[in-house]
């Protein structure tokens, strides 16, 4: 979701946070990382309340939950309107699915905000739903067997590399997209007429 049909930036987070944290912007956002709490959140492993203590201790924030998902929530920018148009063309001749790392209180704010690309989509895999997370192969071995398609069938968008290099190391073909034209370029080679 994020990167390809909905616009993300972390920096809002760190804005909100920074008002209530010992750390400026700019130590907030170094500090900020994918550690194995973040991942443990996307896997749902852990619950919100316990990744917000951690953010807190972290980014030495005030131990306010909903100020820190309200923070956390704030990095939401809006739909990206052209792949979106082009999802909806492919999906009248192909179905389409979303993989998408994520968290509870994530989901619940993406789904509010954006109730068309979600009803883009034939069905949306979430990370902290089935417990794994990409780039992580037995992600992909489990959406291709939920969907029932090959993997080699299988065409895989993604805003990061790694996470394009875990899906082609699954057999899926993966295309790294950096924007709009990204996927244009890939659906058109694979003969989806935009």
């Amino acid at each position: 979701m994020g990167g390809v049909v909905i616009d993300v930036d972390f920096d809002r987070a760190f804005h909100a946070w920074q008002p209530r944290s010992k750390l400026s912007f700019s130590e907030i956002r170094r500090t900020f990382r994918t550690d194995d709490f973040y991942r443990s959140h996307e896997r749902g492993e852990i619950s919100a309340w316990q990744y917000y203590d951690h953010l807190s201790a972290l980014l030495q924030l005030e131990r306010d939950y909903d100020y820190i998902e309200a923070g956390w929530n704030a990095i939401y920018v809006g739909e990206i309107s052209e792949t979106i148009a082009m999802l909806q063309t492919a999906r009248s001749v192909i179905p389409c699915f979303a993989f998408t790392n994520t968290n509870s209180a994530h989901a619940v704010t993406w789904r509010r905000l954006f109730p068309s690309v979600v009803q883009s989509f034939d069905g949306v895999f979430a990370s902290h739903e089935i417990g794994l997370r990409k780039p992580e192969r037995s992600a992909f071995d489990y959406v291709a067997r939920a969907i029932g398609i090959s993997p080699e069938s299988i065409v895989f968008f993604d805003d990061l590399a790694e996470n394009v290099q875990g899906a082609a190391d699954a057999g899926f073909r993966g295309v790294h997209v950096r924007g709009p034209r990204d996927v244009r370029i890939a659906l058109q080679s694979f003969g989806c007429a935009l």
